[in-house]
């Protein structure tokens, strides 16, 4: 487990992987197969893991991952609970099939969906009145970085989605750091960066939440790779990632794991 770097709070570590619009029954078979064998051989002590593939395929990994240590999450839900919205997902219908988490706000639905801050926050909770937990992404593109204003981004995003929450609501947020411009580019930002970022992050937390802020896990989401992992972890305000690609490969996503294993 990751010790707080004041020594008042315990997080586990958690690493998540982002299939985005990946995958296809045989293969998503193979590589929870894989994922599955490796986690019961070789434990990665309490380090929690989620997978998040399509909602198509929810219900077939949900079904493979049945008594494992890995958690199903979806990639996106609607901010309503039921009705004429042809399309979309509601949190109850996830968790009716079993899932644990949701990701909400990923800067691919920002940018291409064009998702805002007041969706964004309605979306976080739903998912968190239904039970689930939402994972909030939060980030800055090249150009806000570049005119300094990357701290400011993602403490209005941040801010426009938890300012309304509950105390105890607040132990089911994850909120994952995702730079725009480190995003499926190969361009990640410098564990320093990220680590400014992180303890910014965790900074707006305790202001808004108090000490339930220190408990919330901050994941960092940009290019993760089982080459970079370890390095980013160690910093005392990551607690583990959201992968994308490398999710896909169920040696550099176990790889990644271990690294969140062996940082806490």
């Amino acid at each position: 487990m990751r010790l707080f770097r004041k020594g008042i709070s315990m997080r586990n570590a958690l690493v998540i992987g982002n299939w985005k619009m990946n995958g296809e029954t045989a293969a998503n078979h193979t590589l929870v197969a894989s994922l599955v064998e490796s986690l019961e051989v070789s434990p990665v002590g309490s380090v929690e893991v989620g997978i998040c593939p399509p909602a198509v395929y929810l219900h077939s990994v949900g079904l493979q991952l049945e008594g494992s240590v890995v958690s199903l999450g979806a990639q996106n839900l609607s901010e309503h609970n039921a009705g004429a919205y042809t399309g979309e997902v509601s949190a109850a219908m996830l968790r009716d099939v079993g899932c644990h988490m949701v990701i909400v706000g990923h800067s691919e639905r920002r940018s291409l969906y064009h998702e805002d801050d007041e969706q964004v926050a309605a979306k976080t909770l739903a998912a968190l009145r239904a039970g689930l937990k939402p994972v909030l992404c939060v980030g800055e593109t090249l150009a806000q970085r570049e005119s300094g204003e990357a701290l400011d981004v993602v403490a209005r995003q941040l801010c426009a989605a938890v300012s309304g929450l509950e105390a105890d609501e607040f132990e089911r947020l994850v909120v994952a750091y995702e730079p725009v411009w480190a995003i499926g580019t190969g361009k990640t930002a410098s564990p320093e960066q990220a680590q400014e970022v992180h303890a910014h992050i965790r900074t707006v937390l305790v202001r808004v939440a108090g000490v339930a802020g220190q408990n919330v896990q901050l994941l960092y989401g940009g290019s993760v790779n089982a080459d970079n992992a370890a390095e980013l972890f160690a910093k005392p305000d990551i607690d583990g990632g959201l992968i994308g690609g490398a999710s896909l490969k169920a040696n550099d996503f176990i790889a990644i794991c271990r690294a969140a294993a062996v940082a806490g």
